[in-house]
């Protein structure tokens, strides 16, 4: 067996030994209370046919704090786009480690002649676990053979960072829990699920929540629909309306109990363009109507006059029972084509609306000019121009976002997923947003798939975009590599946010800067340097703190 301990920004590929772990100021990671430390045991086992069972054993002082997990390789059909950028690790469709499979007990697989992986989290929680730790990573293999041990070097900072105090969303979706898993929308073992996938979003540090208050309006074909999941109860009675907050409410007791702090309503009208209504079910004496949807023009009176009792509603009970902010928004990315559809919806509800957060993903500077939407969540490679006029946009990514631009394609390589965190920071963005934490479906909705066997949505997205976990089989989110590197970036701007007010910003940025060269679209990969910036801010926390 051969063996190489390495950091979690390495991909292991299979086919070449992975880059050694660095000692940086002692330790091969290290952190703060609280904060996940991950690195990774590359192995590879030549003389055998079939997969060779192995026993992973951690010794330590901070071996109760560690979980191991298996690196799995998923299927990519879509790994880049046809003329990727040089940094793509991968461009050929194939097998590439994504998935972190929990060990059943200590016991595992390694798939011989190829390089794999095990994951190692270690997460320091009491102020015992401050300090320099060694933990030792040993495996076994049949009849107690040892065959290979490694010593983790770990330094825990006495300290624990403060929140996150940027806007992080990552779209969960309800319907893929209910479809994938076959269970009735909020039955019992429906609200499970979406506690445990909630819960996991908040280990990527998501603080916000788009919240199904009627069916999402989003990546849905026109004239198709997807699974209702609808919080509020709406029912019409000889023409008057009248609403049902007891699933909201029990949302909104789940998302305080995890720590979200805020609620993104479900858009008003249909994505790219806001030229239809959502699917929103009305419940009357003759039974439920789908009432509005495609069919249903976004400037529809009939759709106003339920606006007009509904919107009020809505905000007058978050104003009692949610004491978090509120985000509104109308459509899904516009472009300048659809400024007329866009305008004429959003009359639909200015007057409704007065005084709420409006936020939408969009790419074009012209509807902020025209003062269309307030807030603008602006598309990694388009947000020159918006920094240009003064403005400091919330920032998202997606497909689109192919070249250049940080992104968590599986085909990337693992720093151009983390580099965001100093990113947001560099450039004062007030929030992040992406569309798919758990879209387990291919483009438009048509169709579910299994996300073990396709990471692309079909065929129409580059691997890794439409989500960050897997459906585990007993209900919990598995993670992925990606899942974990954004936490990491995460933790950063959290760093350098803190250390920002210890001391002051300018200086906090130089950090991080790269000699002034940092950019949305230009970044340095050297994943030293990086790990080397985030123990250089860590050291002026600590001594800033005494």
């Amino acid at each position: 067996m051969q063996s190489v301990l390495t950091d979690s920004l390495e991909k292991v590929l299979g086919d070449r030994p992975p880059r050694p772990a660095e000692l940086i100021g002692g330790a091969h990671a290290s952190g703060f209370l609280g904060e996940r430390l991950s690195v990774q045991l590359a192995v590879r086992i030549d003389d055998a046919s079939a997969p060779v069972p192995l026993r992973v054993q951690l010794r330590g002082a901070l071996a109760a704090r560690a979980r191991v997990h298996a690196v799995r390789r998923v299927p990519v059909s879509t790994p880049a786009p046809p003329d990727p950028d040089a940094h793509y690790l991968v461009t050929a469709p194939g097998a590439y480690p994504d998935l972190l499979e929990p060990l059943a007990g200590d016991s595992t697989t390694v798939s011989p002649g190829r390089w794999e992986a095990l994951w190692v989290d270690v997460l320091p929680m009491d102020e015992a676990d401050a300090g320099d730790h060694a933990l030792t990573l040993a495996l076994v293999g049949e009849d107690d053979r040892p065959l290979a041990e490694h010593t983790v070097r770990l330094q825990v900072h006495p300290h624990r960072l403060p929140p996150l105090e940027i806007t992080n969303t990552h779209w969960l979706h309800a319907e893929s829990l209910s479809t994938y898993y076959d269970v009735e929308v909020f039955s019992e073992r429906h609200w499970e699920l979406i506690r445990a996938c909630l819960a996991s979003a908040r280990e990527m540090d998501v603080n916000s929540v788009l919240t199904p208050t009627w069916t999402p309006p989003l990546d849905t074909a026109v004239d198709h629909r997807r699974p209702t999941v609808q919080l509020v109860g709406i029912r019409e009675v000889d023409g008057a309306y009248s609403f049902d907050f007891t699933r909201l409410d029990r949302w909104l007791r789940m998302c305080r109990e995890l720590g979200i702090v805020s609620l993104e309503i479900a858009h008003l009208f249909t994505q790219w363009g806001a030229r239809a209504t959502p699917a929103i079910r009305v419940d009357t004496p003759d039974g439920p109507e789908d009432r509005f949807g495609w069919h249903v023009p976004a400037t529809s009176p009939t759709y106003r006059r339920l606006l007009e009792a509904l919107i009020p509603a809505l905000r007058a009970h978050l104003d009692a029972h949610w004491d978090g902010q509120v985000l509104w928004h109308l459509s899904d990315e516009p472009g300048e084509d659809h400024i007329e559809d866009y305008q004429a919806a959003r009359e639909q509800v200015a007057d409704l609306l007065e005084g709420a957060q409006i936020v939408d993903a969009l790419s074009s500077l012209e509807f902020a000019e025209q003062g269309l939407v307030p807030t603008p969540i602006v598309a990694s490679d388009h947000v020159g121009p918006f920094l240009d006029a003064g403005r400091r946009p919330w920032v998202y990514y997606c497909v689109s976002q192919n070249r250049e631009v940080a992104n968590r394609y599986i085909a990337l390589p693992s720093v151009r997923n983390r580099v965001l965190g100093r990113q947001l920071f560099a450039f004062d963005a007030p929030g992040f947003l992406h569309w798919g934490y758990n879209f387990w479906w291919t483009q438009f909705s048509l169709a579910p798939l299994d996300p073990f066997e396709d990471t692309c949505a079909g065929g129409a997205f580059y691997g890794g975009d439409a989500f960050a976990v897997y459906p585990g089989p007993d209900g919990t989110p598995w993670p992925s590599i990606r899942h974990r590197v954004f936490a990491q970036a995460m933790a950063d701007h959290r760093a350098l946010t803190w250390l920002g007010e210890l001391t002051d910003v300018p200086s906090a940025k130089a950090l991080v800067d790269e000699g002034g060269t940092l950019t949305y679209s230009s970044f340095s990969y050297d994943v030293g340097e990086h790990l080397r910036a985030r123990r250089a801010v860590d050291e002026r926390i600590l001594a800033a703190l005494g």
